[in-house]
């Protein structure tokens, strides 16, 4: 297998998209693979995405899939049997992700939102430690530009946190808020993942820790006129299990993309070890066992991706508890894009409603 895929220095490469199609192309000249596949995170694909040769390379047209933009890797195939998983080397658009670097192919209409190219307030970050299941959380929190640290302000609380930051902006979303005058003054409290498949997974020793140490922790240095929880995939999951468990702790919540397991619509699922912990635990929600108090609740989630049809479910049984809820769903997958796209208007309207 070669070191480097010989599409590297290739020209002609890449990946094209219109209002109907998407088209990938991988030169390969001196016929050095032995195939190619596309690997992305539609759910709505039929079998394997293999690249049909085509002259000097290989050629993959799609219908356009009801998205605004796909983030995908090439899986290069070699003729001893290897094969090598790569970001497209001819499209410079990529993307950070939780697992690595993706390329990225946008479709006509979409655009990053305008507040990433804003002004925005730096603020002022404290960091520090609470003891929580085997591990300590780490805090990171994060205040407005001249606000005494003892001013009660509302105040975002957000699993994943130093990942919503690198990958979605978060705090870059709160300065641009708070310098354009389109949010209130707030803060964002970063809680670090830790034992992220454990804690996020409905368990009750993170949530007693959140509830009972992390939140008054903050108290103690940061008072807050309101918290609204958030969280992303298992981090929606486990900011729900923790509202529900200790009533009172939240006064809304942002839940995006949540990890809502239910038997029949996630089967593909059933390998992880919490798997039926969550299961569980969202059984409790949908019949009312387990219903927490009512607080308003946004959630965001892809309208093909694998959570889409949990969350459907999830946010229809919140409302028949009382809940002010609303599901957004978004024309995007299971990603920290996706997931900062959503922030506005959804995240805007809902700290509004709650801070004023």
């Amino acid at each position: 297998m070669p070191a480097d895929p010989v599409i590297a220095a290739s020209a002609g490469g890449g990946a094209r998209a219109d209002d109907a199609t998407a088209t990938f192309w991988v030169a390969d000249p001196g016929h050095e693979l032995a195939g190619v596949r596309l690997q992305q995170d539609l759910r709505t694909a039929d079998g394997p995405l293999d690249f049909d040769r085509a002259g000097a390379g290989w050629r993959l047209v799609l219908d356009r899939p009801p998205v605004l933009r796909l983030e995908y890797l090439l899986e290069l195939r070699y003729p001893d049997g290897g094969s090598k998983v790569v970001t497209d080397p001819a499209n410079p658009c990529q993307v950070a992700s939780a697992f690595g670097p993706k390329s990225v192919l946008e479709f006509p209409g979409y655009a990053p939102p305008g507040w990433l190219r804003a002004p925005a307030d730096p603020g002022t970050e404290c960091t520090f430690d609470v003891p929580g299941p085997d591990d300590p959380i780490t805090v990171r929190c994060w205040s407005p530009g001249g606000a005494r640290p003892d001013e009660p302000l509302p105040m975002l609380i957000a699993h994943d946190g130093p990942e919503y930051d690198a990958l979605a902006c978060l705090t870059r979303y709160v300065g641009a808020g708070t310098a354009g005058g389109w949010l209130p003054p707030l803060r964002a409290a970063l809680l670090s993942p830790g034992r992220r498949s454990d804690w996020y997974s409905a368990d009750p020793r993170y949530a007693r820790a959140l509830c009972r140490s992390v939140l008054p922790a903050l108290a103690a240095r940061h008072p807050a006129s309101a918290r609204i929880g958030m969280g992303p995939s298992l981090g929606a999951l486990a900011m729900l299990y923790a509202h529900c468990k200790y009533p009172g702790s939240f006064d809304a919540l942002f839940l995006q993309s949540g990890s809502f397991f239910i038997p029949d619509a996630d089967s593909q699922d059933r390998p992880f070890p919490h798997f039926r912990r969550i299961v569980g635990f969202v059984g409790r929600v949908l019949d009312g066992s387990l219903a927490g108090q009512p607080v308003p609740v946004s959630m965001t989630c892809g309208s093909i991706e694998w959570n889409a049809a949990n969350n459907r479910v999830m946010v229809q049984a919140l409302a028949g508890h009382g809940y002010p809820a609303a599901l957004h769903e978004v024309a995007d997958t299971h990603n920290y894009t996706a997931w900062r796209d959503g922030f506005d208007p959804h995240l805007t309207r809902l700290i509004a409603r709650v801070a004023g």
